[in-house]
């Protein structure tokens, strides 16, 4: 039976990142890939400061919970097959159709551009065009991972003992996670923290799996939903105004206690209020995934005609940039879903 709840929480991310992104993009804490000379709002980088440490963590481990559900269904032949097909093929392909558009406009827009030959410009627009698409780049590597780990364990014995998992437990996994941000980050690229997200990504597939783990979740939803409001306020009293990219905040262990309580959070409360479908819900899981993939071109290139044509107040440049981030990311995956070749390049089906 779906588990309509992870299909919203899953959606709910999605839409964190595109309104994230706009917050990034205009970002004034010093985080590299703002939009130069843009007018920006401090409290909106305090907005970014408290969704950073969590909304990725989160993805990867609903990742991990629908590996575990697709595997139940899937030989790991097919598997891989389908995983090579849906984000090998974006993340690598996909950068000569639509996402070369990133790294030009990254190019352009820190004048690299008069520095390039005229030849190199696209090569180097495609190589360095990635940008959200290191997500799905983690995925397919993390689940060619889960499957050796399947072949080491071919009885599941560690899936069956991780469902015995009880609240004191699950409470003291942000030690985990406190140990796994602190190993195997890439330096410069700080997105790349595979720790921590291969981490989240089994506990999802070992742990979240089992109904009767989130089941127990679901019991201390309202005091987790506490824990994680308070959070978040303190986060951004403390953490607003810097770098919250940076591996000093990252790592710390108020960051990684706080990441856990909104993930404990939002899991319990997602199981509770939210595990049924809509007519529009539905469309919008159908369309997710489309939506992540192709948001970040259009999000540029909305930002350099704001930069380059008109000179809005930063409030205008917030809602003009999400407003047509998501209509055009929407309008652009419609129209790719039609044409089967490019589909398939871009959208891996």
């Amino acid at each position: 039976m779906r588990k309509f709840y992870l299909d919203h929480i899953r959606q709910a991310t999605v839409i964190l990142v595109l309104i994230y992104h706009v917050f990034y993009i205009f970002n004034g804490v010093g985080i590299p890939g703002a939009v130069p000379d843009m007018a920006n709002i401090p409290a909106f980088d305090t907005a970014a400061c408290v969704i950073y440490p969590w909304f990725m963590v989160l993805l990867f481990l609903i990742a991990g919970i629908s590996a575990r559900y697709s595997l139940q269904r899937r030989t790991e032949r097919q598997f891989l097959k389908e995983r090579a097909c849906r984000l090998l093929i974006p993340s690598t392909l996909g950068l000569f159709v639509v996402h070369w558009i990133t790294g030009y406009l990254n190019i352009k827009l820190g004048g690299g551009l008069a520095y390039i030959p005229a030849a190199l410009v696209y090569p180097i627009s495609v190589i360095s065009g990635t940008g959200p698409l290191w997500f799905i780049q983690m995925l397919f590597l993390f689940s060619c991972l889960l499957v050796l780990l399947r072949k080491i364990d071919k009885r599941d014995r560690i899936w069956a003992l991780c469902g015995k998992a009880g609240l004191p437990v699950l409470l003291l996994l942000f030690f985990v996670f406190f140990g796994a941000s602190r190993i195997l980050n890439m330096p410069v690229l700080t997105m790349y923290r595979f720790g921590i997200y291969f981490t989240s990504f089994l506990i999802g597939y070992y742990i979240f799996s089992h109904e009767a783990v989130v089941a127990r979740i679901e019991k201390i939803r309202i005091p987790m939903l506490c824990l994680a409001t308070a959070g978040s306020v303190l986060y951004g009293l403390y953490y607003g105004g810097s770098d919250y990219t940076s591996p000093s905040c990252l790592q710390s262990l108020p960051t990684n206690l706080y990441l856990w309580f909104v993930i404990l959070a939002v899991m319990g409360c997602g199981r509770k209020y939210f595990d049924r479908e809509t007519a529009f819900t539905r469309h919008l899981s159908e369309a997710g995934f489309g939506i992540y993939i192709l948001h970040y071109p259009v999000l540029l290139i909305t930002c350099c005609i704001l930069h380059d044509y008109f000179a809005l107040p930063a409030i205008w440049n917030y809602l003009t940039a999400l407003t047509a981030e998501v209509i055009g990311a929407f309008a652009l995956y419609e129209i790719i879903k039609r044409i089967p070749v490019i589909r398939f390049l871009v959208l891996g089906n």
